[in-house]
């Protein structure tokens, strides 16, 4: 067979512009080489459709084992009940959420998109919203903190089968208690999307839902540092919401309503190459290494936040809890996209982003959203950070200078150069 020498180039020249970047994209981060190594594997080749010891297929005696690993670490690490690592992406998982506790038609509420919300939290463009009538929920406009009491007041009037907390570009904690006590009022149920702050939550930074959120999904990468997959989390089991009954007339628990909507609800096989990198993961999340990590990803997103605001930058929230920033630029006189195609013409990666109240197109956006979680992952610490602000500040305050561009991707490439990743590829 004849090596596709076009394609190992083009992955050869990703790996180059990841070493050479300042990698700022808060979803994103660098999977250790094992995680990576795993998903490259012979397990690509099986099929394996149902679940460990009750597949489908023959030949599933490994990755059995694999899957039930990966099970085992990932409740040890969030004290669950019950978990399903098989959901090819957060919003796969999210749309197996939906098939199991609500119809077609029924009402949600989520955060808004435009505020920092997800796609598969309602928007139009999505299952979500296509399917269910959907409720948004937003920020204050004098905090740029979630409105509590809207949410409230919308869920007391409109009273949505369910509520969905998380978002994809909110710096801030959640009150996961609040939007529980207010589901509780009108019966809805509570699905918390931990995508991004995953990893925090799993060494007690930030605040736990799953005492107070019926369900949490997840993606497996981001804070989590895994491969790209989905996971969907019990950590109390309960009679699901639909009166799903099984093949004796009983109500089953909302554990196998959600196995069944996983497979064989909203996919076929799982991916057990991916299922195995996610145990990797997992076992990587167990160890204190990953603690002192995740304190890490708050002290450099903090200094960074910091050192933007004392350069006249407007950060929405007014700071960070977590891994992101949210910067609204208008004062600097620039939208997300110019920021965005400013910075990466110096190797700084970046992703335009809607604020708050926004009026210029998601095409377009007033603002841009900034992540640690991948320079972390290289070593840096928050002096570091806050040579990487000055760095931003030169490049987006001299977008005309060519000589200052120039200059500025010069000390980009030499400084990252300090931090190397995969020196082994």
């Amino acid at each position: 067979m004849v090596r596709d020498n076009h394609i190992f180039s083009l992955i050869q020249d990703e790996l180059y512009r990841q070493q050479n970047s300042i990698e700022l994209i808060a979803s994103e981060n660098f999977a250790s080489l094992q995680v990576i190594e795993a998903m490259g594997t012979v397990l690509t080749n099986k099929y394996a459709e149902g679940y460990p010891g009750k597949r489908y297929y023959g030949g599933c005696e490994f990755v059995d084992q694999i899957e039930n690993i990966a099970i085992d670490r990932l409740k040890k690490i969030f004290n669950l009940s019950w978990a399903n690592v098989q959901p090819h992406s957060g919003s796969q998982a999210n749309a197996a959420v939906f098939q199991a506790c609500i119809k077609p038609g029924d009402k949600i509420l989520g955060l808004n998109l435009a505020m920092g919300g997800h796609l598969t939290h309602g928007s139009s463009a999505n299952f979500s919203g296509k399917n269910y009538q959907t409720l948004f929920y937003g920020l204050h406009p004098d905090t740029g903190l979630v409105d509590y009491n809207q949410l409230e007041e919308i869920a007391l009037k409109e009273r949505p089968k369910m509520i969905i907390c998380g978002g994809s570009a909110y710096s801030r904690d959640w009150d996961y208690k609040r939007v529980r006590d207010v589901a509780d009022r009108i019966g809805a149920i509570v699905l918390a999307d931990i995508a991004h702050p995953a990893g925090l939550i799993a060494k007690k930074i930030l605040n736990d839902p799953f005492d107070h959120c019926h369900i949490v999904t997840s993606t497996t990468h981001k804070t989590l540092r895994g491969p790209r997959g989905g996971v969907i989390m019990l950590r109390h089991d309960f009679e699901n919401p639909l009166g799903i009954k099984d093949p004796k007339g009983k109500i089953r628990p909302m554990s196998q309503v959600l196995d069944l909507s996983v497979f064989p609800g909203t996919q076929g096989g799982p991916l057990e190459h991916v299922i195995a990198a996610k145990a990797i993961a997992f076992g990587e999340v167990l160890t204190e290494e990953f603690t002192v990590y995740t304190q890490q990803i708050i002290s450099n997103a903090q200094a960074m936040a910091s050192e933007f605001i004392t350069r006249g930058y407007n950060l929405v929230g007014g700071g960070t809890d977590n891994h992101l920033i949210l910067i609204d630029l208008r004062n600097k006189n620039l939208t997300g996209k110019q920021a965005q195609e400013i910075l990466e013409k110096v190797n700084i990666t970046t992703n335009k982003n809607t604020i708050p109240f926004d009026d210029k197109s998601p095409l377009i956006t007033s603002g841009i959203r900034v992540g640690v979680p991948a320079i972390t992952t290289r070593g840096l610490k928050e002096t570091d950070t806050i040579k990487i602000v000055d760095l931003i500040d030169r490049t987006l305050m001299h977008a005309d200078n060519d000589v200052e561009i120039q200059q500025v991707k010069k000390e980009v490439a030499l400084f990252i150069k300090s931090f190397p990743i995969y020196p082994e590829l």
